[in-house]
């Protein structure tokens, strides 16, 4: 397994970005400020951007893996990369989702605690509703982790 940073030609993984936000203006309004990391394990499995939100603060913006490579660690690997990389550089890393019963335990197993919401923000910002699980996305759910 191994994590290398994208730094040219980012939208070549535009399939995997779509997983974790699945419209691409939404996208295109941090690529190109984000470090992208892709993980290959005999191919990519999966990929994250990450952003500077500023006064210590990492943010994940986009977390995908692969549907036929889920449930097998990649995404926790991705998750403990970039906590391994930005430790001391960054005193948070905190990641905005939906209030999904797939995404939100997923982002506490990673030892993220809920720190605050932004209601109606799939609502407000997305062009189409969102579901995930079933449920439609509406609040963005804040969790942070200290670094």
């Amino acid at each position: 397994m191994n994590v290398e940073q994208v730094t040219e030609d980012k939208k070549r993984y535009l399939p995997l970005l779509l997983l974790a936000d699945e419209q691409e203006n939404m996208i295109d309004r941090y690529l190109d400020r984000g470090a992208m990391f892709v993980l290959d394990d005999g191919g990519v499995k999966g990929e994250c951007v990450v952003t500077d939100e500023g006064n210590g603060i990492l943010e994940l913006k986009s977390l995908a893996v692969s549907p036929d490579c889920q449930r097998k660690g990649y995404g926790k690997a991705l998750v403990n990369y970039v906590a391994a990389r930005y430790q001391g550089q960054y005193s948070i890393l905190q990641v905005g989702t939906g209030d999904s019963p797939l995404t939100v335990p997923f982002y506490e197993k990673c030892g993220f605690v809920r720190s605050h919401r932004v209601e109606d923000f799939f609502v407000d910002h997305y062009d189409h509703p969102i579901f995930e699980g079933g449920i439609q996305l509406k609040d963005m759910i804040y969790l942070r982790k200290a670094l």
